[in-house]
């Protein structure tokens, strides 16, 4: 079960996510420095953890990385969501107490996504055990590729040498 991403790490992600793309440190440093001051050296350490934990993949180019993403933001929420749900020691209490908590728009998120896997009805089949209710795998398990997010411009791809950064020990 992967941990909840901290505040810096989610701002990362979400700019990774919503650009569906390989990014590069010096991209994302230029887009949170809109928001905040923030320190090139900063980004490229959270990007290295986020390498390290899983949620992110790397390719080397030139004597820079481009990052991409290892999982979608759906199944990151999935998973925390799971997670939440399966520690409960009443989880038919618990979600009965999220359902109430929904907004009318979620609630027909809810109702759509039961269309989509065939609950709507009761007559479909149970999921396999393996996937039962599960999202995929944790981040450090190598999650399913495919970010959902449309790309956005991309700022200049120049980088200087340190954006590579020390490579992760094995």
């Amino acid at each position: 079960m992967p941990r909840p991403l901290g505040e810096l790490e989610d701002a990362v992600m979400t700019r990774v996510w919503q650009w569906n793309r390989p990014v590069t440190v010096r991209e994302v440093l230029e887009d949170l420095q809109q928001e905040r001051s923030i320190a090139y050296t900063t980004v490229m350490t959270v990007m290295d953890n986020l390498h390290q934990k899983g949620w992110v993949r790397r390719e080397a180019e030139g004597r820079a990385y481009r990052y991409t993403a290892v999982s979608t933001r759906a199944a990151y929420s999935a998973a925390l969501m799971n997670e939440a749900w399966s520690t409960s020691d009443n989880p038919a209490a618990a979600l009965v107490a999220f359902f109430g908590m929904m907004s009318a728009e979620q609630r027909d998120a809810l109702r759509d996504a039961f269309r989509i896997v065939g609950y709507d009805d009761g007559t479909a089949a149970e999921p396999p055990a393996e996937s039962a209710g599960r999202p995929p795998a944790a981040p450090s398990a190598a999650p399913p590729a495919a970010p959902s997010a449309a790309p956005s411009a991309a700022p200049s791809a120049e980088e200087d040498s340190a954006e590579r950064g020390p490579e992760p020990r094995r």
